[in-house]
């Protein structure tokens, strides 16, 4: 049991902590970014119970078990949580708080969902798996969600706040649908399309991670500072 837990709770704090840590001018208080995973933790069980009535009264195919089971009503529950508790919060301060946050409820969420698979589904091959696929896919639409979020935050005008809230919840409910239905093709060619798919969306959340953090930056030291960092 305890290697299982270990073996579940160890890649999502991995992820958590490098994006936790990048931001060097004005981290997080650690209480708000543990309350935000514990959140996620707990989000697992609402998602469950409704996934578990769609599934019980629906015949749903591939692509709605994808992007409406998996992808609309996780990713939801994330975007709800996040705009409810943090998004108005005096700690979000900055773009990259977005991202600091969104990640963190992600990756609660992620590591309960790992634990009860490898309880049932345990070894070093299935833990391995997990923490390269769904625990890190978890995390970089949590980056995504919170980049946006960040967008919004500082945005000036009502529709380009509104604009990039609905942006925070719609490309990760994309992204994740396109995960989701990847692995439930049940085809020999899905490593050959996750592969690049996954590549695709570290690079897109490292991309987006430098920006935020460059706007974080440029916020408290002035313009100036964004257009130093690009010459870098």
């Amino acid at each position: 049991m305890l290697a299982t837990m270990g073996a579940a709770i160890a890649p999502g704090i991995a992820i958590l902590s490098y994006f936790y840590l990048k931001d060097k001018y004005e981290i997080e208080p650690l209480h708000m970014v543990v309350k935000m995973f514990i959140i996620g933790l707990l989000l697992v069980f609402p998602v469950m119970v409704v996934q578990f009535g769609f599934q019980e009264e629906l015949q749903l195919g591939v692509f709605a078990q994808s992007y409406v089971l998996a992808g609309f009503l996780e990713e939801f529950f994330k975007w709800f949580i996040i705009y409810y508790t943090v998004y108005q919060h005096v700690e979000f301060d900055e773009p990259y708080d977005g991202i600091v946050y969104a990640v963190a409820v992600s990756l609660g969420f992620a590591t309960l969902e790992n634990f009860f698979y490898l309880r049932e589904h345990g070894g070093a091959a299935a833990a391995f798996y997990r923490a390269l696929l769904p625990v890190s896919g978890h995390g970089l639409f949590g980056v995504l969600m919170g980049y946006y979020f960040g967008k919004a935050k500082f945005s000036v005008g009502r529709t380009r706040r509104r604009l990039y809230l609905v942006i925070s919840l719609a490309l990760p409910v994309m992204l994740h649908g396109t995960y989701d239905f990847i692995l439930l093709m049940q085809q020999p060619i899905w490593p050959w399309l996750m592969v690049p798919f996954m590549l695709f969306l570290w690079l897109l959340a490292l991309n987006l991670s430098r920006v935020a953090l460059n706007r974080s930056m440029a916020a408290a030291f002035g313009a100036h500072y964004e257009k130093e960092v690009e010459k870098i």
